[in-house]
């Protein structure tokens, strides 16, 4: 069973299905999102039963979407349903959306379930890591599976003292990545590639 809570482990998902939906205001389904990740080779095989590799497919992309719902809040709405995803933008000069998070969803509270994935706490988190190398890969960075980066210096880099604890370094990285994603309004893709390095290098 996995121990971590379960908005510990971070799903490198989140960033290739946010560019997807920055790409286009249209509405997605989950095998939509999936025939696109597989278009860049993110979402290889799974499992050599077909109805568990399809399982574990929705299961990461769904986890994907409820992270990233939480994390655009509240200057966007994600809306997830699985015949229905899209991002919804703020409305007049609040710079808010008027949506809240619905904790009690029994299908937001399975996704979120690690335990639900049905694997090892060491099982998803190599296959986790090989989803972060490819990705690392794509947006070109080298030697993705190396320490780049000294921890003191990968820590400057997200805008952290040496004190930092692991809970403020991933909230602080998921902060600076929603901020520099390329696909965002004022996003920079150089920018984007430093805090990988940096979150990549502490994360090892």
């Amino acid at each position: 069973m996995l121990a971590e809570k379960r908005d510990e482990i971070d799903n490198p998902l989140i960033w290739p299905i946010l560019s997807i939906l920055e790409s286009t205001r249209q509405s997605w389904k989950v095998h939509h999102l999936l025939g696109e990740l597989q278009k860049d080779t993110m979402m290889a095989q799974l499992d050599a039963d077909p109805h568990l590799d399809l399982f574990k497919r929705n299961f990461l992309i769904m986890n994907a979407l409820y992270q990233l719902q939480e994390m655009l809040l509240p200057q966007q709405w994600l809306q997830v349903e699985s015949m229905d995803i899209q991002l919804q933008w703020r409305v007049g000069n609040s710079g808010f959306v008027a949506k809240e998070i619905d904790y009690q969803d029994p299908l937001r509270d399975y996704y979120m379930d690690w335990n639900n994935y049905d694997a090892s706490q060491d099982d998803v988190k190599e296959l986790l890591s090989s989803f972060w190398k490819h990705y690392q890969r794509h947006i070109g960075n080298e030697a993705p599976g190396e320490a780049m980066l000294e921890r003191n210096k990968a820590l400057k880099v997200l805008g952290l003292d040496e004190n930092a604890s692991e809970h403020e370094i991933r909230r602080q990285w998921r902060k600076m990545a929603l901020k520099w994603h390329p696909d965002r309004p004022e996003g920079d893709a150089t920018t984007f590639r430093e805090m990988c390095e940096a979150w990549q290098s502490l994360r090892l």
